[in-house]
C-alpha cells in the first residue's frame, strides 16, 4: 500500500528524523511511540502530504484512499452534527442531487419517446446503481451508529456543530474519519478528547479495520487492544517490530540486550587484535602479520545498539501538612449552565488518604464536580472543606491558559513565591525544561512540554490534596509513567479525572461513576468498576428489551428451561473468565510498571521473561474463551 524509502525530515537545519525505512501493508495496525517532540505527528503530515519531506521518496499503489485525523479542524459553520457527519458521503450526497433532479424532470416531462427522456432514464438506471454499490441505503443509519458509539445522543443530532466544545467536534471529524471507508487511516492522539467507553467501542471499531492503520497515542492500553505493529521515533531513527506496544518493550528489550553481549564479545576481541597488533608491527619478522590483522580490523563491522532518549522528568508530590479527617462534606449540591442541569442534588463526604477517580461520559459533570471543589465556578447546595486542607488543582485545560508570550522561567518566576522562588531553575530541570529550554516562550511549546510546565507550576504551590484533571493529555508514555510513580508515592488525597484505564489502574480504590446527573460509588479500582459497569448497561438492555414486548402479545418462541439452565451455566463460566482476565491484566501491568522503572533489575530475576510470556499466552487464551462463551450465550439467546 505504501513504501517509504530513506525519508527524512529538516527543520532549521536540525534532522527531525533521516534515513526512516518502512512499508505499509493492508491490515497493519502501527502504533507509532515516542517522546514529545520525536517527529511523531510531523511523520503523520509527510505521510498525508500536508508537509513536504527533506529528502527520500514515499510510493502509494494506485487509488489508494488516504484518511487523516489532524489535531487542528475547521468546520463550516450553520450545520447540524448529523450535516457534518453527512460530508464524509460527497459522492453519494451528489447522486442523491443528481437523482432528485431527474426525478423531478421525470414526474414533469410528457415527451417520453424523445431521445433525451429516454437518456434520463439510462441515466437514472446507472446513478441508482452506483448509489447502490456506494452504500446509499445504508450511510444514514451507518452514520447514526458511528456517532452513538462515539458518545453523541440522537436529541444531539440536529444541534449545530458551533454549540459544541472543540473536543466534541474532534469526535464529530473522527466520525466522518470511519465513515469514509479509506484504505490507510492517520490517526494523531484519537482517543484524547474521548472517556472510556467510547475508547472501548473505537477500539472494537478499529480490530474490524480491514484497512492499514498508523496511530500516535500515548494510551498504553489502547495501543495493546488496537496494533500488530510498533514503530518507535528515538533520537532521529525508527525501530519497527511486528508487535503491539508491551510486547514491542520486551521484544526490543531481549534484542538489545543481544546487541549490547554481541559488543562486548566484539570489543574484546578486537582488543585482543590490537594487542597482538601493537605486539608484531615493531619485529620485521611479524610485520607481515601486523598487516594481516590490521586489514582484518578495518573489515570488522562494529556491532552498534540501538540508541535511546532515557531523559525523563522527575516529580516528586509531597504533602504539606496533616489535615483533619474529614476532607470534604457536600449536601445536596447542583449545578446548571443555563437551562442544562448538569448535577443535581450531590452527596459527598470524602476523608483523609482518598483515592478516588471520576469517571463516566463526557458531559455527566466529571469536571463540574472538580470545579466546584475547589471553588473555581458557583453552585448551589453547601460545601465544607476540613481543617487545614490545602487542594493543589491541575485543570484539564489549564496547559492553554499560559501566557504565549512568556518564557518558560517567566512563567514560574512570576508564580513562584519568595520562599521557593530560588528553585525554580531546579525544579524547571526536573520537568526537562533545562539549558536554553526554560527560554523558549509558552506558545511555541508542543502539547506535552505545555503539560509538563503546567505540572511544574502545580509543585510551587502547597498542598495535601491534589485534584487533577486528565494530567496525562499530551504526555508520552515515559512521562505518564513517571506520574504515575509520583502519584502512587503520594501519601495525602488524591482525586482524579481521567479517561486513560491503563493510568488509573492501581492509582486509585473507589470509583464515582458520573450518569444522568447523578453520583454512584464503587468500592473499587478501575477493573471493577468497568466489570460493573458492563454489567449494568446489560441489565439496562435487557429492561428495555422487554418495555418493547407488547404484553397482550404472546412472543412467538419462548426459552425452554433447559436453555435457560445453559445460559445462566454459561453466564456463570463468563464471570469467572472475566475474573481471571481482570486479575491476568493487574498482574500484567504491574510487571510492564516494574519494567519502565527499573528495566535491567527486573528483567534479571530468575524466570522473569518465561512467566510473563506466559501470563500474556494465558491472556489470549482468556481472552478467546471468553470470546467463546459469550457467542454461545448470543446463539442460545
Amino acid at each position: 500500500m505504501l513504501n517509504v524509502h530513506n525519508l527524512s525530515v529538516t527543520f532549521m537545519g536540525t534532522d527531525l528524523f533521516s534515513g526512516i525505512t518502512f512499508k505499509l501493508n493492508k491490515g497493519d495496525r502501527i502504533g507509532l511511540i515516542g517522546k514529545n517532540g520525536a517527529g511523531k505527528s510531523t511523520l503523520l503530515k509527510v505521510l498525508s502530504k500536508d508537509i513536504e519531506t527533506s529528502g527520500g521518496t514515499m510510493a502509494f499503489d494506485k487509488d489508494i484512499r488516504l484518511g487523516f485525523l489532524r489535531q487542528d479542524i475547521d468546520f463550516v459553520e450553520g450545520r447540524t452534527i448529523l450535516e457534518e457527519a453527512y460530508q464524509a458521503f460527497e459522492e453519494i450526497k451528489a447522486i442523491e442531487l443528481s437523482l432528485e433532479k431527474i426525478n423531478e424532470q421525470l414526474t414533469t416531462r410528457t415527451d417520453y419517446e424523445s431521445e433525451s427522456y429516454h437518456q434520463l432514464i439510462v441515466d437514472l438506471t446507472e446513478l441508482t446503481e452506483r448509489y447502490e454499490l456506494l452504500g446509499g441505503y445504508n450511510y444514514q443509519g451507518d452514520t447514526e451508529k458511528i456517532l452513538q458509539g462515539l458518545g453523541f445522543q440522537r436529541e444531539d443530532f440536529d444541534k449545530l456543530t458551533d454549540t459544541f466544545s472543540g473536543g466534541w467536534r474532534m469526535r464529530i471529524e473522527l466520525a466522518k474519519l470511519l465513515l469514509q471507508n479509506n484504505d490507510i487511516l492517520l490517526l494523531d492522539e484519537p482517543t484524547n478528547h474521548l472517556d472510556i467507553e467510547s475508547i472501548i467501542w473505537l477500539e472494537n471499531f478499529l480490530k474490524g479495520y480491514s484497512g492499514a492503520i498508523v496511530l500516535v497515542s500515548h494510551d498504553k492500553m489502547f495501543l495493546d487492544n488496537v496494533t500488530n505493529r510498533t514503530i518507535e521515533i528515538s533520537l532521529g531513527q525508527i525501530y519497527d517490530y511486528k508487535k503491539p506496544y508491551s510486547e514491542f518493550l520486551l521484544l526490543r528489550g531481549e534484542i538489545k540486550e543481544k546487541q549490547l553481549q554481541a559488543q562486548k564479545n566484539q570489543d574484546k576481541e578486537i582488543k585482543q587484535k590490537q594487542q597482538l597488533i601493537d605486539k608484531f608491527k615493531a619485529k620485521a619478522s611479524k610485520a607481515s602479520m601486523a598487516q594481516s590483522l590490521m586489514k582484518q580490523l578495518d573489515k570488522v563491522e562494529r556491532i552498534e545498539v540501538d540508541q535511546d532518549d532515557n531523559a525523563t522528568m522527575n516529580i516528586r508530590f509531597a504533602v504539606s501538612k496533616e489535615p483533619g479527617k474529614i476532607i470534604v462534606e457536600a449536601e445536596e449540591m447542583s449545578k446548571s449552565y443555563g437551562d442544562k442541569l448538569v448535577l443535581d442534588n450531590v452527596n459527598l463526604l470524602i476523608e483523609r488518604n482518598s483515592r478516588i477517580a471520576f469517571v463516566g461520559q463526557n458531559g455527566q459533570g466529571k469536571s463540574t464536580l472538580a470545579k466546584m471543589l475547589v471553588g473555581d465556578i458557583p453552585f448551589k447546595g453547601h460545601l465544607k472543606l476540613g481543617h487545614n486542607v490545602q487542594i493543589g488543582y491541575f485543570a484539564q485545560n489549564q496547559s492553554e491558559h499560559l501566557p504565549p508570550e512568556q518564557t518558560v522561567l517567566q512563567i514560574m518566576e512570576d508564580a513562584a513565591t519568595d520562599s521557593n522562588r530560588a528553585r525554580v531553575r531546579d525544579m524547571l530541570g526536573s520537568f526537562l525544561f533545562g539549558g536554553d529550554a526554560v527560554d523558549k516562550k509558552a506558545k511555541v511549546l508542543s502539547g506535552g512540554e505545555r503539560n509538563r510546565l503546567a505540572l511544574c507550576k502545580l509543585l510551587l504551590s502547597p498542598f495535601n490534596v491534589l485534584i487533577m484533571d486528565e494530567p496525562t493529555n499530551h504526555l508520552d508514555i515515559a512521562s505518564k509513567n513517571v506520574l504515575k510513580q509520583a502519584l502512587l508515592n503520594f501519601k495525602g488525597t488524591l482525586i482524579l479525572v481521567s479517561h486513560d484505564r491503563d493510568f488509573l489502574q492501581g492509582l486509585t480504590n473507589t470509583v464515582y461513576g458520573f450518569k444522568d446527573k447523578e453520583i454512584k460509588e464503587y468500592l473499587g479500582d478501575i477493573d471493577y468498576f468497568l466489570e460493573q459497569h458492563k454489567m449494568e448497561n446489560l441489565r439496562e438492555a435487557e429492561k428495555r428489551t422487554v418495555v418493547k414486548v407488547d404484553k397482550k402479545e404472546t412472543p412467538k418462541k419462548q426459552a425452554n428451561k433447559e436453555e435457560e439452565k445453559e445460559i445462566k451455566k454459561l453466564r456463570n463460566q463468563l464471570s469467572k473468565v472475566e475474573a481471571s482476565i481482570s486479575k491476568l491484566e493487574s498482574e500484567i501491568e504491574t510487571q510492564d510498571l516494574a519494567l519502565a522503572q527499573d528495566y535491567e533489575g527486573t528483567a534479571s530475576k530468575p524466570n522473569f521473561f518465561e512467566q510473563y510470556k506466559a501470563k500474556k499466552a494465558k491472556l489470549e487464551t482468556l481472552m478467546e474463551d471468553w470470546e467463546s462463551i459469550a457467542a454461545k450465550i448470543d446463539d442460545i439467546s
